[in-house]
């Protein structure tokens, strides 16, 4: 079923402004104005279905890159746990992909709880950076999937209103998308980084030592500031759970976890070391229940200094497992969908 829905455009310009309105996931990073689409009815996700919720088609032009970013937020028809996922694909006229998958999940647990911002309505937001392979007309579409072990029927609401698709209005020159390794659900192939007690280690960094091929972004010449954000998926590993390796499972259900998280975006001097270093940092519950947990951060408006000998950064994502459940990382699933990633732009 595909959804009409209204469209909202916010410049650079006012998004000062803008933002006193707007929700505060609602801050953007793109150089030029954003169109929003929002979900004009409320649409019901069966449990065990994905449901196509908004849809919008770009002409670009090949290497034309077009920030997305997705908030569904939904209230649930029951008091039991629900997984809930959030996914932003784009295909080319042909229906292949034209891009990994961006995806955010969390499990949603039950219309009674009072621990949302909102009782009963949990968002979670996804960000996808599209390049285009070709020049072309492009379907790019916000799904929304329920899933569950409950016995009976039961379904998430995907919220009208709240629930939006952003899409830059211009051609994002020489933004940079990072995603982290393969990393299955189950990880029957132990390649997913945890962090936590036992076999695990205490602390990781994600996009650094972790496998991903290291990416070292250059700014753009003419770019006075960049801004940088990511998403990070981390995963309970509760006894009995089919999230993650047997091995990394320490405690049973109910323990839930801290962990201290540190978002960082160095700019590097001439030899490759740190020569400025951005950072903001949070400490995160995440529980059992909840299961899946995607964090968002963002550092906006990064002088790029002239001091340093280059116009070079380096992103990554320090986590520290603090008490609790050890958590696994989310990654790439399937080839094709990325649970943890990030983005860089310049500024303009």
């Amino acid at each position: 079923m595909l959804l009409h829905g209204t469209a909202t455009r916010i410049t650079v310009s006012a998004l000062a402004m803008a933002l006193v309105a707007l929700a505060p996931s609602a801050a953007r990073a793109d150089s030029g104005s954003v169109t929003r689409v929002h979900l004009t009815g409320d649409v019901r996700i069966p449990g065990g279905t994905t449901v196509e919720l908004l849809r919008r088609t770009l002409v670009l032009t090949a290497g034309e890159k077009r920030h997305l970013a997705a908030r569904l937020e939904t209230t649930s028809s029951t008091t039991g746990t629900v997984g809930l996922t959030n996914r932003i694909t784009c295909t080319d006229s042909t229906g292949a992909p034209a891009s990994v998958v961006a995806a955010a999940a969390r499990n949603h647990e039950g219309y009674d709880t009072e621990t949302y911002a909102k009782p009963g309505h949990l968002p979670v937001i996804a960000d996808l950076l599209l390049s285009a392979p070709a020049t072309g007309t492009y379907s790019c579409v916000l799904y929304g999937s329920a899933y569950s072990t409950l016995p009976g029927s039961y379904h998430l609401t995907a919220v009208a209103g709240t629930t939006w698709l952003d899409i830059s209005d211009s051609d994002q020159t020489g933004a940079q998308w990072w995603q982290n390794p393969a990393c299955e659900s189950a990880d029957t192939a132990g390649l997913c980084t945890y962090v936590g007690d036992g076999a695990a280690d205490a602390d990781a960094w994600i996009f650094y030592d972790d496998g991903t091929p290291p990416i070292k972004w250059k700014a753009d010449p003419s770019a006075v500031t960049v801004t940088a954000q990511a998403n990070l998926e981390l995963t309970t590993c509760y006894k009995g759970t089919a999230s993650c390796a047997d091995t990394r499972e320490e405690y049973a259900r109910g323990k839930n976890a801290v962990a201290d998280i540190r978002f960082e975006f160095i700019q590097l001097d001439s030899t490759g070391h740190a020569c400025r270093t951005h950072s903001t940092a949070s400490r995160k519950t995440i529980t059992d229940e909840g299961h899946h947990f995607i964090t968002r951060h963002r550092l906006p408006n990064i002088p790029v200094e002239a001091a340093c000998g280059t116009r070079t950064f380096l992103m990554r994502i320090y986590v520290k497992h603090v008490s609790g459940q050890t958590l696994k990382v989310d990654g790439l699933q399937g080839g094709a969908t990325s649970l943890t990633n990030g983005i860089a732009f310049n500024d303009r």
